[in-house]
């Protein structure tokens, strides 16, 4: 297996395994970048759990990410394993009230 193929199984596996999954630059205590800040904050003021991936600390991830879904920029919001989008979706959503309502439909599944 390459090192892409092993790290597309590993990113399957993070998607799959978090109903909520974030992938930005840095965390959401301490981002790297202004687009993965403001997602990651939208995240936090619905007050559901989710899970993140810094992918500046897996260069692999950082590399592969992008091809996974066809999606070339970071962050990458996945809820109940569905690319959602970047940074300026996730905000719609926010804005809408959708986030809080999807996060918490997919955190509900798993009956956290």
């Amino acid at each position: 297996m390459s090192v892409e193929q092993e790290t597309l199984a590993k990113i399957d596996e993070q998607v799959k395994n978090n109903p909520v999954v974030l992938y930005m630059k840095g965390t959401p205590q301490m981002p790297s970048c202004g687009f993965s800040s403001r997602a990651a904050a939208a995240l936090v003021e619905t007050g559901e759990k989710f899970a993140f991936v810094n992918v500046l600390a897996d260069p692999t991830i950082f590399e592969f990410l992008p091809k996974y879904q066809d999606w070339p920029t970071f962050p990458q919001l996945y809820i109940d394993g569905e690319l959602q989008g970047g940074c300026d979706i996730t905000l719609e959503l926010a804005e809408s009230g959708e986030l809080k309502n999807m996060m918490a439909a997919a955190n509900a599944k798993v009956g956290s």
